[in-house]
């Protein structure tokens, strides 16, 4: 065999030509019946196999049949049998039913890879124009998100409107009153729905920043200084601090300071541009105009020599009264520019001066311009805004009140705002002079006081000083029928809104509560007994509540002062819209912000007011659906907690953002705490008003449901 390969007589024998040209036909055959079809389908064939070493890299391959796209004619390839042939075949059974056909093929557009890596390059499908044509016609069912509400921005009001408080300037509603004999004008007569303000106030021409307390409450300009053994004239500031004296470093002891000119609380004119009270009231130590400015020297009508003598002298009369101790919360009736409530600052007393918009119409104006508590109200028909035993003190000096007309109805209404155990002062001339006429005054006075159960306590000079019972015993023990009579047991001495003026003695709780508060400054934390009062769902919990809002209150504030610089603020008069318990308000206490707040009760929520005034605090109710009772340009801040997300189920939201406006001054500061739900609304209403707007997380982070809105009135 190796011989026969050797030679080469394989390759030229028979055998081998035989096998060769089979092969060589056999591939032939298989080239042509590949690449020369005729067009029919093909048999496909699907390899599976991969190698092994790259099977997570090779994709399925697929070859192609040498019959592709062939068709055959089946009956012409079997042969033909005989009839009897067919007949012993048994008839075929039912075929099997077809499976179903598979789920349509997945299209996958590789945006993630078998790893979970998004790629780079990725098909998206292609465009169908009719998409593009068909988006936001009428029929289509997909919801579409609402688009934010664009708010027009506001424009100015009429110049006439700068000092407009809507419910008390209400000329078409005061003009139909059936009667004006007992102030009805001087009450709240709102605007109707729909008609109230809708542009915002402008400020007068020449308007500037108020000069921020306390500097224009203690200072002079100009001071002589005796330094023994010899004198120095002295020119510049020197601050008064109570009663010690300081200057250029020199101790109350190196030095006897005499006063030549005391610089004390100016308003820029421009401000406030009415000279109606320096005309009637100059000569009695009110007020005065200097150059650009006013200047309180802190006089009064009965205390001409200065608020501050007239303060020491109550001390003296009745030492009980202890001003910061006892006496933290008062009440100055008719109050002029406010020097009383301005002098008790320093003495550790708020004092909420009242009066009406009457000739003096200013009066309120110039002492939120000075930064004292203040409001317009009027004693007339309907009772004060003020919840009963809010006052430790209530003063009326030359007031211009008739306390005994129609069975002494408005001391009455003293007597229900008066706190068990608390003290009336009046000075005026019945209490002093010896006239026939005003003695006849001052023996009704002492009658209806007696008949009230009050104890008149000192009178001394022009002032006269009145203490009420601290319980009932004594309304008690007055024979049958006498006049005033007590009132109904189911009266609720706390409903005040709209409620008329009841000729009645209010009832004191039988457990004491509201008598029994603890002195300053620690009963602005201690829960108050009038807290089990209040008409909430909370029973059982009250006081934790009422400790948490503390504490909650005092962490914001401490991050306020700690990130926001508030303390570089010049805050001094502070409204909070909603205020709950005065948490709030005792958080800028606790942390030490010069400047005081009037907190709001709004009467969608629960009565708070009698533990805000127990806690030492000043407040008022007020439904937000109307607008606020002051005059524009009173506050520097404006604190609203969850305020919108419930008055906005019963408001205007661009009502009481108008309203905002226009008691805030131009350079205040608006902080609004709420719900995510309302900031989009919030937001584009203070835009469309001028404020410069931003929203801010909480502490809470960036998921929590609350935001806060700081806003600046520029």
């Amino acid at each position: 065999m190796k011989a026969f390969f050797t030679n080469g007589d394989f390759f030229k024998s028979s055998t081998f030509i035989k096998i060769s040209a089979f092969l060589f036909i056999s591939l032939a055959f298989f080239y042509f019946g590949k690449h020369w079809s005729d067009g029919y389908q093909q048999l496909i064939f699907f390899n599976s196999r991969q190698n092994p070493l790259t099977s997570s890299q090779i994709t399925p391959t697929v070859s192609l049949s040498p019959n592709h796209n062939k068709s055959f004619d089946i009956s012409s390839l079997i042969a033909n049998t005989t009839t009897q042939t067919l007949a012993s075949i048994p008839p075929p059974s039912d075929p099997e039913p077809l499976p179903p056909p598979p789920p349509p093929e997945v299209q996958r557009f590789r945006i993630v890879d078998e790893n979970g890596t998004m790629t780079d390059n990725f098909e998206i499908g292609d465009f169908d124009p009719g998409v593009a044509e068909d988006w936001g016609s009428e029929n289509t069912t997909e919801a579409v998100e609402e688009s934010r509400a664009v708010v027009k921005k506001f424009g100015w009001c009429n110049e006439s409107m700068r000092e407009y408080i809507p419910c008390l300037d209400n000329v078409e509603a005061i003009r139909g009153l059936e009667s004006t004999e007992r102030g009805e004008r001087f009450e709240r007569h709102c605007p109707e729905k729909g008609k109230g303000l809708d542009c915002l106030v402008p400020a007068p021409k020449g308007y500037r920043t108020p000069i921020p307390w306390p500097r224009s409450r203690d200072e002079v300009v100009f001071v002589v200084l005796i330094c023994w053994p010899k004198v120095v004239f002295g020119f510049g500031r020197e601050i008064r601090d109570g009663t010690k004296w300081s200057f250029l470093g020199l101790e109350e002891r190196d030095l006897i300071p005499t006063v030549i000119g005391w610089d004390v609380d100016r308003v820029w004119f421009s401000n406030v541009p009415h000279a109606r009270l320096v005309e009637d009231k100059g000569g009695q130590n009110w007020i005065s105009i200097y150059k650009d400015k006013f200047k309180f020297p802190g006089g009064g009508t009965q205390f001409i020599h200065g608020a501050d003598q007239y303060l020491d002298q109550i001390s003296k009369m009745v030492p009980d009264i202890a001003f910061g101790q006892y006496t933290r919360v008062a009440m100055d009736v008719g109050c002029g520019v406010a020097s009383f409530g301005a002098y008790l600052l320093s003495r550790n007393v708020l004092t909420m001066s009242v009066a009406p918009k009457d000739v003096h119409e200013n009066q309120v104006q110039f002492a939120l311009e000075r930064g004292v508590p203040a409001m317009v109200a009027a004693l007339a028909t309907r009772r004060l805004l003020y919840p009963s035993q809010a006052f430790d003190l209530i003063h009326c000096s030359r007031c211009r009140i008739n306390w005994t007309r129609d069975d002494g109805i408005l001391l009455l209404e003293v007597n229900r705002v008066l706190r068990a155990g608390g003290y009336f002062a009046w000075a005026a001339q019945p209490v002093y002079k010896h006239e026939p006429l005003l003695e006849e005054q001052w023996e009704e006075m002492v009658n209806l006081t007696s008949r009230l159960c009050w104890n008149l306590v000192k009178k001394e000079g022009y002032i006269a000083i009145w203490q009420k019972p601290s319980n009932n015993s004594c309304y008690l023990s007055r024979e049958a029928g006498s006049q005033p009579p007590l009132c109904d047991s189911e009266d609720d001495p706390d409903n005040v809104w709209y409620v008329d003026l009841k000729a009645c003695i209010t009832r004191l709780p039988d457990d004491g509560a509201g008598s029994n508060v603890t002195t300053w400054p620690a009963r602005l934390h201690n829960p108050p007994d009038r807290l089990q009062s209040i008409q909430m769902d909370a029973y059982i919990s009250r006081r934790e509540l009422f400790r948490a809002e503390s504490k909650y209150w005092s962490e914001i504030i401490a991050s306020y002062v700690r990130v926001l610089h508030w303390k570089s603020y010049k805050l001094r008069n502070v409204l909070d819209m909603r205020a709950s318990f005065g948490g709030f308000a005792a958080a800028l206490i606790e942390h030490q912000l010069d400047c005081w707040v009037l907190n709001v009760v709004p009467v969608s929520g629960p009565n708070t007011l009698p533990v805000i005034y127990d806690r030492g605090l000043l407040g008022v109710l007020h439904d937000w659906c109307e607008p606020f009772d002051t005059y524009p340009r009173t506050y520097d801040l404006l604190h609203a907690a969850g305020l919108f997300s419930i008055e906005r189920k019963r408001c205007n939201v661009s009502s009481i953002m108008l309203e905002m406006d226009r008691i805030l001054r131009p350079g205040g500061r608006v902080y609004i705490r709420d719900s995510v739900g309302v900031m989009d609304e919030l937001q584009e209403i203070g835009k469309a008003m001028g404020w410069h707007v931003a929203l801010r997380d909480t502490s809470e982070g960036p998921h929590a449901s609350y935001r806060i809105l700081t806003c600046d009135k520029r």
